[in-house]
């Protein structure tokens, strides 16, 4: 045994001593949350834009232009959702190629995995979408229940002068809290740590590669939305794989939209790169290895590792890229063009961050009168839009309602409405002490004061905006100088009679949060995610913006107003609060 071990002794300082007969340069590219950004333009608001694909494209051309290194492309999710170019072949023109398809073959990807977002569109969109790739689409979580295999491809080998890249596909496993399951029917989604400790032995018995990558759409902060490193099907659990499961060299992240650069260590003290970009093709990432060929031991050895984010507004739009699909831009700007209605004025999603709003009023009031529910909750999705007095558009469509929900019908007793609102107002609003104090719920550092993002400096919320739940079909008032669970006083339903708390109500709310997305539902309420399909009387079958579109064109003329049903006491407290805050989210 001895001898055994000083012949291995020997045999690695050899390794170390001998000199590289050969190094190799690979640049691994890594896109991710680009959510439609194809074209640098915002087809919402019909504006120019300094981010996309084509200017990635530019990017990649100057790379795989340089001599002594294999330029390596990876996007890792969320691409199918968040912008009318998608949408309209999503859902509009199917009866060709996806545009995201072809662009995504034009561009030479070697591999991506799937995001949620990607599964939002639903299996006629993304099982299409998978045949129509010339590369792997990837996420071995996502498990087929009828063979228990992954639905789509679980890894990916690539080989550049005799060196084995293996790419790992994971996508978050938080899919059935967002997603109603006709959306994702027939799979189920594995823990990622899980998921990883079993592929990567797969991988490494298999394929033996030199090089190991992790592809996961899946954030860094496991401690998101009230997760810890326990937490089994973690949402964010991309740093935990690169932690807890020994093997990957790189992990690639998405889904947070943060941008990520930095080193970590396994258990097994090995070091691990982590990098992500934002959303929007904003920023890509960039991992730079130098491989170099041992001839003693005949194996490739990890000689760098390093990272960098790319900034794309340093880039112009490919002009080839441009040329070749700008008969599809032009086609896709003349659908959202077209007008469907005409608003009497102009209402912005700002409002709603502090109280009632017309914007989020009218939201409510076409939920309602779809649904034919008795109550309707609805959040603002976007935190600076607005849609202007005149002549409304298509395009419009996607600044008063971003994402492509479903719309419920839930059965909910009086008291589940009110801690449902308990629980929203919770994460709104601060317990204001007086009328000199903040009316939001601000994040706060250790000497109390707010927290500003070390990336654009702005104000962090302690809760996403867009779990900012209001209510119609009830009168109430929220008193924010009161703690938590004791805010929200219900005085009627809207018709003026009583609300009952132990009394069965309908409620109209967005199949994202009606499958307990936020956390209202679970947290708030105390529903139990497993029991959460029973309370679902009933869904459209097209996503809600959908519907949006065709109420406002049978109205035409829309003159958006309050519904006046809630109000924030005390008032005066309300409105000092209001401007004071205004003012720091809005620097006006």
């Amino acid at each position: 045994m001895l001898k055994k071990l000083f012949i291995a002794f020997c045999i690695s300082l050899l390794c170390l001593a001998s000199l590289s007969a050969q190094t190799i340069n690979l640049k691994i590219i890594e896109t991710s949350d680009v959510h439609g950004a194809i074209f640098p333009y915002d087809l919402r608001n019909n504006r120019s834009t300094n981010s996309s694909l084509a200017q990635v494209t530019t990017y990649l051309k100057q790379e795989r232009a340089e001599e002594n290194q294999h330029v390596i492309l990876l996007d890792n999710g969320d691409i199918l959702q968040g912008d009318p170019v998608v949408y309209y072949y999503n859902f509009e023109k199917t009866d060709t190629i996806h545009i995201y398809a072809d662009v995504m073959n034009y561009m030479q990807y070697d591999a991506a995995t799937i995001g949620n977002h990607d599964i939002e569109p639903g299996h006629d969109v993304y099982d299409k979408f998978k045949l129509e790739l010339d590369f792997p689409w990837m996420a071995a979580n996502a498990v087929d229940n009828n063979t228990s295999d992954p639905y789509f491809k679980p890894y990916t080998l690539i080989e550049k002068d005799g060196i084995k890249i293996a790419v790992l596909g994971i996508i978050t496993p938080a899919i059935p809290q967002w997603l109603p399951e006709q959306i994702w029917k027939g799979m189920h989604f594995e823990d990622m740590i899980e998921s990883a400790q079993k592929w990567i032995k797969i991988i490494k018995q298999n394929e033996q590669p030199d090089l190991m990558i992790g592809l996961f759409h899946a954030g860094v902060d496991f401690t998101y939305n009230d997760q810890n490193e326990n937490t089994y099907k973690n949402e964010n659990a991309s740093r935990l794989v690169a932690e807890k499961v020994p093997g990957f060299d790189i992990v690639f992240v998405g889904h947070d939209h943060t941008g990520w650069n930095f080193t970590t260590t396994n258990t097994n003290n090995d070091t691990v790169l982590i990098l992500g970009t934002l959303a929007g093709a904003r920023t890509i990432t960039v991992a730079n290895v130098e491989m170099e060929f041992d001839k003693t031991c005949r194996q490739w050895n990890k000689e760098k590792i390093n990272g960098e984010v790319i900034q794309i507004k340093d880039f112009e739009p490919d002009k080839d890229f441009m040329n070749k699909f700008s008969l599809s831009f032009e086609e896709v700007k003349e659908y959202v063009e077209r007008p469907i209605g005409y608003f009497e004025k102009t209402i912005s999603s700002k409002e709603s961050l502090f109280g009632p709003s017309e914007f989020v009023d009218l939201i409510h009031t076409i939920q309602l009168e779809i649904s034919g529910a008795d109550i309707s909750f609805t959040a603002p999705l976007l935190f600076n839009a607005e849609i202007k007095e005149g002549n409304v558009f298509v395009r419009d469509m996607f600044n008063l309602y971003r994402y492509e929900n479903l719309l419920y019908t839930m059965e909910l007793s009086g008291k589940e409405i009110k801690d449902f609102l308990e629980y929203s107002y919770e994460g709104w609003f601060n317990q204001m002490k007086d009328e000199n104090d903040h009316l939001l719920n601000f994040a706060k550092d250790d000497k109390g004061n707010i927290r500003y993002s070390e990336r654009n400096q702005a104000p962090e919320l302690k809760e996403r905006f867009y779990n900012y739940e209001s209510a119609a079909g009830i009168n109430y008032t929220v008193d924010v100088s009161k703690r938590k669970g004791q805010r929200v006083s219900i005085k009627s339903l809207s018709d003026g009679s009583e609300f009952d708390l132990n009394k069965l109500y309908t409620v109209a709310i967005n199949s994202y949060r009606g499958n307990g997305g936020g956390g209202h539902l679970t947290r708030g309420v105390g529903i139990k995610p497993e029991d959460i399909p029973q309370q679902i009387i009933q869904s459209t079958e097209k996503d809600l913006r959908y519907y949006l579109m065709k109420w406002i064109e049978k109205k035409h003329s829309i003159y958006p107003q309050l519904i006046g049903n809630w109000i924030v006491i005390p008032e005066n407290w309300w409105e000092k609060g209001k401007a004071k805050d205004y003012k720091i989210l809005f620097k006006n």
